[in-house]
């Protein structure tokens, strides 16, 4: 599993935005894993890091190292039918 999706389980906002590329991901049977980083504040930092950017907010998608995007850049894969290429697959 290199696709790994960094979200907030505390941060009401921005479920609908997890829910979502949760659901997108499930629905293409792309397999990926789920970070909180509530549960580890290594998480958050390391998910900043990643994404070079020491603000980024989640939820944040990443292949392995390499940082895919924000939901912003997901949902625009989507509407031009390029999530392969945005995931990195």
């Amino acid at each position: 599993l290199d696709v790994a999706v960094y979200y907030s389980s505390y941060q009401q906002g921005m479920k609908k935005n997890q829910e979502r590329i949760i659901s997108v991901l499930t629905s293409k049977k792309i397999a990926f894993k789920q970070v909180d980083i509530t549960q580890n504040s290594e998480d958050k930092t390391l998910m900043r890091k990643k994404a070079n950017n020491p603000t980024a907010l989640p939820p944040q998608i990443f292949n392995g190292d390499a940082y895919c995007g924000d939901i912003d850049a997901f949902n625009e894969a989507i509407e031009n039918e390029e999530l392969e290429k945005f995931l990195k697959l």
